[in-house]
């Protein structure tokens, strides 16, 4: 009797869900309207990272364990994670369409690679970008030094 007396005096009251650990919580306080197709691009490619993180996380599952149920349990939601960032990667195809062409180039440069052919290299004469850029910064800065 006394320790429960002792216990309900001295106990600290707990918030619910405190030994929970923080998620991420994306529309409180980020998100005060609805975003545009660059924001949301940019919120996907945040989202492929999670997807492909969690591949590395769980496939590190498998590898500490020797439970064959749980490591082919663990494989499926491995394989269906892979098939998250691929549906990411097409929306973000959509969402931002030089995604499509910069990755197009990229991922024939790695084919040429790959068969011991160097890629070509980018166009020098390739409009640049309008506006500030950290060239341009950098520029600036000395200029006025």
């Amino acid at each position: 009797m006394r320790l429960a007396r002792h216990l309900a005096e001295h106990e600290q009251p707990r918030k619910v869900g405190a030994d929970l650990p923080e998620l991420t919580q994306p529309y409180i306080g980020l998100t005060p309207r609805k975003m545009n197709k660059t924001e949301l691009a940019r919120a996907i490619r945040q989202d492929i990272i999670a997807e492909l993180d969690a591949v590395a996380l769980y496939e590190a599952h498998i590898d500490g364990t020797d439970d064959e149920t749980a490591k082919r349990i663990i494989r499926h939601i491995v394989n269906e994670e892979k098939q998250h960032a691929a549906e990411f990667m097409v929306l973000l195809e959509y969402l931002d369409p030089d995604q499509v062409t910069l990755g197009a180039e990229g991922a024939e440069d790695a084919r040429l690679m790959l068969q011991g052919l160097e890629p070509e290299e980018p166009d020098s004469q390739a409009p640049t970008p309008q506006g500030l850029t950290v060239g341009s910064l950098v520029g600036e800065q000395q200029a006025s030094a």
